[in-house]
């Protein structure tokens, strides 16, 4: 009886504790959508009042002109006024067209202001790596980063991943920054024939609370290309803004590109083999992070125009706000950041 008594009790706790987790969750999507509409309700309003006072100055700038044309001919002589009026006839056109193009171009660079305010992106145009030139708004290069992590096993059978090297390129595949990283528990499974990481590898390793802070000081307010990534981000024990990740496990850009289902999440090596030309992730020394995230930025690049495009549109979606993915969140659902007390019920 008594041990019947104990089981309910347990399974009334797990009960418990689920639910308050479901909770969370829900709380958590529906307080980041609520701040992603008023955030671009903000936007909107400054990007309204900016392209009125564009417009208002080169109205006026316009009218200063014209008036001052008007006193220089009626205080010309008599004699000079055809010679004059030809003259200021063609400074008026110029200035006609000048002003026509400080209105066009003012339009264009309001339009930019919107992408940049929106996405977090620059309008300067990069080249795509495939060669294609982007039919849209493209990402700054100075704000795009690949990022690729390497785990080794703690814990109990190495079941307990941590980061154990971690490497950052630039737009243009320079390295940031490519460093072994000391993990917090001791190493009971090097995995050596994924992670390539070896025991003297992590001799004089920095330490993970150095690094870490090391690779967010680098990775705030950029754009984060990897594969599979949130497996990184949960190594790191970080959350990126949603709208300013690409994972390309996930995209369905690739996987069309490639021939795949929609729905299917090839490997990187697998798309980096049918749509680079390029083997990876070969032989028995394991993986290369800095390989690995170089590889995802040039899969990025092959479909960057269309994906910065679909992010905006969604960004500007007012009934269909992005909404933050679970998988970004999901190491906080770890005991760990759980009451003692609902962990002790449970």
């Amino acid at each position: 009886m008594m041990a019947e008594s104990s089981n309910r009790r347990k399974a009334s706790s797990r009960g418990l504790l689920s639910n308050y987790r479901y909770l969370c969750k829900k709380a958590m999507v529906l307080c980041a959508m609520e701040n992603a509409r008023a955030r671009k309700r903000h936007q909107e309003k400054r990007i309204i009042a900016n392209m009125k006072m564009k417009r208002t100055d080169a109205h006026h700038e316009s009218l200063d002109t014209n008036v001052l044309i008007k006193r220089s001919k009626m205080s010309a002589p008599e004699q000079e006024n055809q010679s004059t009026l030809n003259s200021e006839s063609t400074d008026l056109s110029k200035h006609t067209s000048v002003s026509g193009t400080a209105n066009h171009h003012s339009v264009i660079a309001a339009l930019g202001d919107r992408w940049e305010m929106d996405s977090g992106f620059s309008s300067e145009a990069s080249p795509p790596a495939s060669g294609r030139s982007s039919p849209c708004f493209s990402s700054c290069p100075t704000t795009v980063v690949a990022l690729d992590c390497e785990m080794v096993g703690t814990g109990s059978g190495g079941r307990c991943s941590e980061l154990a090297r971690c490497s950052i390129l630039d737009y243009h595949g320079n390295v940031l920054y490519d460093k072994y990283v000391k993990p917090c528990h001791p190493v009971t499974d090097f995995r050596t024939r994924w992670s390539g990481i070896r025991r003297h590898h992590l001799l004089n390793a920095t330490p993970f609370i150095q690094a870490r802070e090391e690779i967010l000081s680098i990775l705030e307010g950029k754009v984060v290309v990897g594969h599979s990534i949130y497996n990184d981000f949960e190594a790191l024990d970080m959350v990126h803004p949603c709208h300013m990740v690409r994972d390309t496990s996930t995209t369905r850009l690739l996987s069309r590109l490639a021939g795949f289902p929609s729905k299917c999440c090839p490997s990187l090596r697998t798309l980096a083999n049918k749509l680079l030309n390029r083997s990876i992730q070969v032989g028995k020394r394991g993986h290369c992070s800095v390989e690995d995230a170089q590889a995802a930025l040039d899969l990025y690049k092959l479909v960057e125009g269309e994906w910065e495009q679909e992010v905006q549109n969604k960004l500007r979606d007012d009934d269909a706000p992005l909404e933050p993915s679970f998988s970004s969140s999901k190491h906080y659902m770890q005991d760990e950041y759980w009451p003692d007390d609902i962990i002790a019920d449970g």
